[in-house]
């Protein structure tokens, strides 16, 4: 189920997941609450629309600083997941760059795929914007745009928009001058471009050459307009990994975002223990498995073993910096902002939880099982952990039922919860929290007994589908929540994980049998 209160007001990305998890649609929102719960709230939605709504089993948010920030980082997904509802960007084209080619006499265009050599500067998200500065640098420094210079001076020329290098009206070192102005123009310098021709215009004045100060004053005023609309997403020659992270009652949640050649493309997050050494065992064992980027930007420094290790399992020095401003101290706490709206936002399904079933403490781990067969065939169970109120996929489990004959949901329930708990016991393991049961009051009790025999007293649930009832032990009827409220619609959504994963395996059995 999709839980629509713990999404933020604040501008984002929204991905809309089936009951597999792959992703049906990637869309981008101002603010991320209202646009994701308008789909819910209607109910003249077209066909496409209500197809989707219908579809949908989960949903993953990514925030954003800006509105414009969102409609790069959607663009970006798109291309990656490829989502079968975003069918009108499935063009695989992308945001169009300025690109000053490497030439003699360098031209500037405009370009899509970056195939050529040269400086690409953008993408870029409004195409109005991208214009205006395109015309602005063009018509100030006079560069040429035609892809074979003509052996005579063509109509851009005699209307002063190209200073005409194909008939040698100006030398290719004074060319050069002005596309390293342009150069420095798109990569954001605008200010330092400015005060230097300022400095050379007044030297020209003084000397009485008045013409030539008065292109340069024509250049400064396009520069001093250009500077208040500009809107370009900076490009880097190199990707980075952003890390952040937040403590609270001994457990370090963490986010990790992927940066590609200056594009937000990915967040990864994480759950685990505080320990004094965590994030050294955390950078050591993500990147065993994981190549280290070019840059890594943290919160903290880290000590010269680790950095050498990042530069062994790398092949070269991983540079790593730790922001105190600019953008890449932006960069940091956009990470820590979705630390704290993700993780936390988090927390209240747990709080609402802990409240509406009388729980000691705030159920931080949770267990969830399920079973799965096909007319009693390839029976298998399935178990999901939920872990700070998010999916440890690292402690899924899955088993294949062993003593039970048939159909007999009560039985095979009852042997993987023993096999679970008998084992954690044996092996001196943390026990969950809360133990969710997919069924009625027969699968909550088999589940009990079991429980019973080995001495264990972990609050055990169990959730019935079609009402989404839910059942505690020694009680006939159910609790009295309702399945749209947030505690409810969080154990919807544990038990639909569980429900995925018990398929995903019953599935994989099926096919193994009939290859056999």
């Amino acid at each position: 189920m999709i839980d629509l209160e713990s999404l933020p007001h604040l501008p984002g990305c929204y991905l809309f997941r089936d009951e597999e998890g792959i992703v049906l649609y990637v869309g981008k929102a101002k603010d991320l609450k209202k646009r994701v719960s308008s789909y819910f709230q209607k109910r003249n939605h077209d066909p496409k629309t209500a197809s989707l709504v219908q579809a949908a089993r989960g949903l993953d948010f990514i925030v954003t600083n800006t509105e414009v920030e969102a409609l790069l980082l959607e663009n970006t997904l798109i291309k990656k997941h490829w989502p079968r509802y975003n069918i009108s960007l499935k063009d695989s084209k992308r945001y169009a760059c300025i690109h000053i080619t490497e030439e003699k006499f360098p031209r500037i265009r405009l370009a899509r795929k970056k195939t050529e050599g040269g400086n690409f500067f953008g993408p870029f998200v409004s195409a109005r914007e991208r214009d205006y500065i395109y015309e602005v640098v063009r018509k100030t420094f006079q560069l040429r745009t035609c892809k074979n210079m003509p052996k005579r001076a063509c109509l851009r020329y005699h209307i002063t928009a190209c200073s005409g290098p194909c008939i040698g009206n100006i030398s290719e070192e004074e060319y050069g001058e002005k596309v390293k102005r342009a150069v420095s123009v798109l990569k954001g310098n605008i200010r330092e471009l400015i005060e230097s021709l300022e400095k050379d215009m007044r030297e020209l004045a003084a000397k009485q050459q008045f013409e030539q100060a008065m292109e340069l004053r024509d250049e400064i005023a396009a520069l001093e307009n250009l500077q208040e609309k500009q809107n370009v997403e900076r490009q880097k020659k190199h990707d980075e990994d952003i890390l952040n992270y937040i403590v609270r009652d001994d457990t370090v949640y963490l986010m990790l975002f992927k940066v590609y050649k200056g594009t937000l493309e990915d967040k990864q997050d994480y759950v685990f223990a505080f320990g004094e050494a965590f994030l050294e065992e955390f950078l050591v064992q993500y990147y065993s498995e994981n190549e280290p980027p070019e840059e890594l930007i943290l919160p903290e420094p880290l000590d010269a073993s680790l950095e050498e290790f990042l530069a062994h399992v790398k092949g070269k020095k991983v540079k790593v910096t730790v922001p105190k401003q600019g953008e890449k101290k932006e960069l940091l706490d956009l990470a820590g902002k979705n630390v704290e709206i993700g993780f936390f936002g988090d927390r209240k399904k747990l709080e609402a939880l802990q409240q509406k079933l009388s729980l000691p403490k705030l159920p931080n781990v949770i267990e969830c099982f399920d079973i799965s067969h096909l007319s009693g065939t390839s029976t298998v169970g399935s178990m999901v952990q939920f872990r700070g109120g998010r999916p440890d996929k690292h402690n899924y489990r899955r088993f294949k039922i062993q003593s039970v004959e048939g159909i007999d949901d009560f039985a095979s329930i009852a042997e993987v919860v023993h096999r679970r708990y008998s084992r954690l016991l044996e092996d001196g393991h943390e026990l969950p929290d809360l133990i969710i049961i997919d069924g009625g009051k027969g699968q909550l009790s088999a589940a009990f007994h079991e429980l019973r025999k080995l001495n264990l007293r972990v609050p055990i649930i169990s959730i019935a589908k079609r009402e989404e009832e839910i059942y505690v032990p020694g009680l006939k009827a159910p609790l009295p929540i309702k399945k749209d409220e947030k505690a409810s619609l969080f154990v919807q959504e544990i038990r639909d994980e569980a429900h995925r994963f018990a398929i995903t395996y019953n599935r994989l059995l099926r096919q193994k049998s009939l290859l056999t």
